[in-house]
């Protein structure tokens, strides 16, 4: 008989069972970006996923430890890692991010449970600090379906439309990245861009279904895509940036990185008012990177800061315990 303390928790859900539901949510996403950019976002993703998987595993045979390289997790950061570059990368550039992010992010501070940063978003980082020019410099504008109309918005379709704000922002462009048009491409999807952020529909279908099972928390993904949404309009009133609350929101990583990323279990808080801060610190980093930030996003580097300090905010934001006594 296994003797433990309490209390005494049973479940019927697993590591294998938590991370093919993640797995499934995030496929409407890949669906996505196969039919805007093609059959590569399809082979840049299955070049990530086997990457991370078979590092994963050689590392544990080698090291002589239980073989969990099938559990769905290394599946899941493979596809995250994917979801974060652009289409017409090298063959290679997921391979090694993969290889980054299992090894160095995950298997090296003691495998699952045990890592402090979301190994996808440290492998993303990681390939920026190396190859720059390919994270930032090769966007391919998406393969528009018979009889759409881009009316108004072909000034983004060879960038990102983050990209052109930071950089191209001319009062006609300004206006045409305001405009119902392009809000409705980004909500869509049909906007260039890395490969699995494009669409906040399909990601908003994913999430829906990881809320339902309660995989994900609601504070999390309000209070850190709340947080860009509130800040970006009160800059937007000032005249601090010149594109509307609904632009930031679904532009750029926000979508899949509060729905998707913040919310990693192992390193985002597990109080109710840690999750809190922790997503709301993410959402201003993440603003104040993009408006004065040498780069047009910060969403990554947000959530890998707040990974930093969500061991503090576990114990600063403790509850009582039953019965404790007032001081």
């Amino acid at each position: 008989m296994l003797v433990s303390s309490s209390p005494h928790i049973r479940t019927k859900e697993t590591i294998e069972s938590v991370m093919y539901a993640v797995v499934l949510a995030l496929m409407p996403a890949l669906l996505g970006a196969i039919y805007f950019f093609g059959l590569r976002a399809l082979f840049l993703t299955a070049l990530a996923v086997i990457s991370a998987v078979l590092t994963e595993y050689i590392y544990q045979k080698i090291t002589r430890r239980p073989i969990t390289a099938l559990d769905g997790s290394a599946i899941v950061t493979g596809i995250l890692l994917a979801f974060n570059i652009p289409v017409n990368s090298p063959w290679w550039l997921p391979v090694v991010g993969s290889f980054f992010a299992i090894l160095i992010v995950k298997q090296l501070f003691g495998g699952l449970g045990y890592n402090i940063f979301n190994p996808a978003l440290a492998g993303r980082a990681f390939l920026m600090a190396s190859w720059p020019s390919i994270m930032t410099g090769r966007w391919s504008a998406p393969i528009r379906p018979a009889g759409s109309t881009m009316s108004g918005i072909d000034v983004v379709t060879s960038a990102t439309p983050l990209g052109v704000l930071k950089y191209h922002a001319t009062p006609e462009v300004v206006a045409k990245l305001n405009s119902g048009p392009m809000l409705k491409a980004l909500f869509i999807g049909n906007t260039g861009g890395c490969l699995g952020e494009t669409s906040a529909l399909l990601l908003l279908l994913g999430a829906i279904f990881l809320l339902i099972k309660g995989i994900i928390d609601w504070r999390i993904s309000l209070g850190y895509i709340g947080s860009v949404f509130v800040l970006t309009g009160i800059f937007y009133l000032f005249g601090i940036t010149r594109a509307n609350p609904l632009f930031h929101i679904l532009s750029g990583g926000v979508m899949l990185g509060g729905l998707f990323m913040a919310t990693d279990m192992v390193t985002s808080p597990v109080t109710p008012l840690g999750r809190w801060i922790f997503a709301i610190g993410g959402g201003v980093i993440a603003v104040l990177i993009r408006i004065w930030g040498g780069y047009p996003e910060g969403v990554s580097y947000s959530i890998l800061l707040m990974n930093m300090v969500t061991p503090l905010l576990d114990r600063l934001t403790i509850p009582k315990r039953f019965g404790e006594v007032k001081k």
